[in-house]
């Protein structure tokens, strides 16, 4: 066990703390200075940030992952299913201005990880970027954010589990091969699988991620080179039956003329543009996975500042160039519900336009990597997350939990997350049980922005404290940009309240903050006044 790292009100940064520099960064301490794990930076005044080496003498993972696997995994992180399945109402409810919210929700989500990436500069030894919310805003925040993003994790890895079976049964009624009575079969080997994979090694997991993140990213690529040459060539498309479409779909070209005719910044109306927000907000979630991996990574204040700094790029590639492509082919306004509300995928459109009918079974091919993927970093960080609570538990059951295997894997960890993910068929099974699935899981996006807003305030709070280093990993003008990220995160929270499907969520997302996040306070200055924790200083 780690025994050195603390949390609550302990002051985890004793012992690895450095002193405040001058309030100068310039544009090298912007970009993120590098470094070998092993080496130490001086800061304007001489003072030094503590090697990796140092801060590593109470980590006991094995940094496993190169940088390689890292830069992948930020990409996986940023590319989901959601743009596979889920761009097609995201058009349709604003039409091409959702180039421009993807754009603007992108640079708000660039800040963020920003800010994750200074803290995880600062000290490459954590497991987790939530440790710096206990440490900047008290115990009682931090066990409020801790066990609130694991039990997120698992909501969401209870999602993720079902979408693989059910993308895996179309997958072969594709084909017209009927495996849905197999779906919890297909469940169930798919998750053993990939909790054989995070127990293996740390590298396993990283190669994993490499390949799945390859297969998503050929496809949009192809999707893209698609487009451009339908374009150039002028392409003219007949009439066709879409795969998931209800009434066929008519005949048109490839041309800008599909995005430019009828432009508006609200076609549908501002309510739909609102709402807009809100959904590519959530398609954008979990991009701060790579934060999680800094403690596993060989030379991370190499790896991290690079690997962050390319997400406005993989932002612009792979959300605004697929968009753009897309659009091209498809005019936007052809971007309508079925008759049970569901959209078909925009690139299973675009590849039968271009005369490839067996479009459908590649597509669901590429979402099955896509959900496998997702699923596979949630084990990953659901392990690493519950294995940092119980090392700084004092309970002595969940204590047994904060331990590593002889392959330096909290194997522990991952085995009980991934057997309450394995509940998902017995809930899908329930109706009862399900429908209120389905309430608490669309809560955890609403408590992940809580979450989010908690680690702005800690890295504003760092940025105040002795702590900080002027040549760290500087996130610039961080009172500016940080403030209009935190303003953001409450706006997304407002729009939830703007449509029934999701009022429920933030309902229930404020009355876990209230009653949750009451309770872990409340227990903090209990433990406090008791004499049982330190205060924070």
């Amino acid at each position: 066990m780690n025994g050195g790292r603390t949390t609550g009100n302990t002051d985890q940064g004793s012992g690895r703390q450095t002193a405040a520099a001058g309030a100068g960064t310039g544009a090298a301490a912007a970009a993120g200075p590098s470094t070998s794990s092993g080496s130490a930076l001086p800061d304007g005044d001489g003072v030094n940030l503590e090697s990796v080496e140092s801060l590593d003498q109470s980590n006991d993972l094995d940094r496993g992952l190169s940088k390689r696997h890292v830069q992948f995994i930020a990409i996986g992180g940023t590319i989901g299913t959601g743009l596979f399945l889920g761009s097609g109402k995201s058009i349709g409810l604003t039409g091409p201005s959702i180039v421009l919210v993807y754009i603007a929700v992108g640079l708000i989500m660039f800040i963020l990880m920003r800010a994750i990436g200074e803290l995880m500069y600062h000290d490459p030894s954590q497991h987790t970027f939530i440790n710096f919310v206990a440490r900047y805003l008290g115990g009682g925040w931090g066990h409020f954010a801790g066990w609130s993003y694991w039990i997120v994790l698992i909501l969401i890895g209870l999602t993720e589990i079902t979408a693989v079976g059910t993308y895996c049964v179309t997958f072969f009624d594709t084909f017209g091969i009927d495996v849905s009575s197999w779906k919890w079969l297909i469940e169930l080997c798919f998750l053993a699988v990939l909790v054989l994979i995070n127990l293996i090694a740390v590298k396993a997991f990283g190669e994993a991620e490499f390949w799945f993140s390859m297969i998503k990213i050929t496809l949009i690529v192809a999707m893209i080179v698609t487009a451009l040459v339908m374009v150039a060539v002028g392409y003219h498309y007949p009439a066709v039956q879409i795969h998931g479409v209800d009434a066929p779909s008519p005949a048109g070209h490839a041309g800008f003329s599909n995005i430019l005719n009828g432009f508006s910044l609200a076609p549908n109306g501002w309510m739909s543009f609102l709402m807009s927000f809100q959904m590519v907000f959530f398609a954008y979630e979990m991009i701060e996975f790579v934060g999680v991996t800094v403690s596993e990574t060989q030379n991370p204040r190499d790896v991290l500042p690079k690997a962050i700094n390319e997400i406005i790029v993989r932002v612009l590639i792979f959300y605004v160039g697929a968009l753009l492509a897309i659009m091209l082919i498809v005019p936007w306004q052809s971007f309508k519900p079925n008759k049970d509300g569901s959209f078909t995928s925009p690139f299973i459109m675009v590849f039968q336009y271009a005369g490839l009918n067996w479009a459908s079974g590649l597509v669901f091919f590429v979402v099955i990597t896509a959900a496998a993927s997702a699923l596979n970093s949630l084990l990953y960080s659901a392990g690493r997350h519950l294995f940092q609570l119980a090392e700084v538990s004092k309970s002595p059951i969940l204590g047994k939990l904060g331990v590593v295997s002889e392959r330096k894997i909290p194997a522990r960890a991952i085995i009980v997350s991934a057997l309450l993910i394995l509940l998902a068929p017995a809930i899908n099974a329930l109706p009862q049980v399900s429908t209120a699935f389905v309430l608490f899981s669309s809560a955890s996006s609403a408590v992940m922005i809580f979450i989010y807003i908690l680690v702005m305030i800690a890295h504003r709070r760092y940025r105040a404290s002795d702590d900080f280093n002027a040549d760290g990993f500087v996130l610039p003008a961080y009172k500016f940009t940080g403030s209009v990220a935190i303003v953001f995160f409450v706006f997304i929270y407002l729009t939830l309240f703007l449509a029934p499907d999701t009022r429920g969520s933030a309902i229930a997302g404020l009355l876990w903050l209230v009653l949750f996040g009451g309770y872990c306070l409340l227990g903090n200055r209990k433990a406090s006044q008791g004499g049982l924790v330190k205060p924070h200083a």
